[in-house]
């Protein structure tokens, strides 16, 4: 049976994060064992103390259970020890991102930008994106799949599974972005990620419930939409 034979629609539900519950019919999900590993917010730019070349994971969240993300040696680790090689192997994918970023500006001699309030618009419009490709133990036991959106200043990448729907993850990560970007004012100084983290959170709560990939009809992703942004306003 095909992959896409395999979707099920479910029922109607309710969901509710904080002050935000929405009754509405769910989306169709991707085939069952899809899944994305995380997702990241993190800078481009060297900022402060940070050394040239390195960058500053914002916000993370790690996806499904977290002996996936251990192999071996690792299964001794103490609970700090898992938290922090954890923070280590998200840290080297955002290093790898900005990499491949700067790569890419470089060659088509768009050097980086300061990052501009109130453009967020015009600026996801005219965002870099790439993919790598991750070997198993570079950074993560199995191997995987990065996409990035470089805006500005601000990348956003998920990590996902090598056989993953990378159209489909594609179109999640910038839909993410967007949503993130025109509601939350993370571009220009002085922005906070960490401090609007419960709202980035809600938005991958409804976008990519337990990293699963949803596909989504126009008229569902246009009323999600504006529920979505509703709650980002409050």
């Amino acid at each position: 049976m095909k992959w896409h034979q395999k979707i099920k629609l479910l029922g109607k539900r309710r969901i509710k994060i904080g002050s935000f519950c929405l009754h509405e019919k769910s989306p169709a999900r991707a085939p069952e064992g899809t899944m994305v590993q995380c997702f990241l917010i993190h800078t481009l730019c060297p900022i402060g103390a940070l050394s040239a070349g390195g960058s500053r994971v914002l916000f993370s969240r790690v996806f499904g259970p977290e002996e996936a993300m251990l192999s071996g040696p690792d299964h001794d680790l103490s609970p700090e020890g898992r938290r922090l090689l954890q923070k280590e192997r998200l840290a080297v994918v955002a290093r790898q991102v900005q990499s491949a970023c700067g790569l890419w500006r470089e060659a088509a001699g768009r050097p980086a930008v300061e990052a501009v309030l109130g453009e967020e618009s015009a600026a996801l419009q005219e965002a870099e994106s790439g993919v790598l490709r991750l070997a198993a133990g570079d950074p993560f036991p199995r191997e995987g799949c990065v996409l990035w959106l470089a805006v500005q200043a601000l990348g956003f990448t998920l990590v996902c599974q090598s056989h993953e729907n990378l159209l489909l993850a594609e179109g999640t990560l910038r839909n993410l972005a967007r949503l993130c970007l025109d509601n939350l004012r993370l571009l220009g100084p002085g922005s906070e990620v960490v401090l609007k983290s419960d709202r980035i959170e809600a938005l991958l709560h409804r976008l990519l419930p337990h990293g699963q990939l949803l596909f989504l009809n126009h008229r569902f992703a246009q009323s999600l939409d504006k529920e979505l942004t509703a709650y980002m306003a409050k």
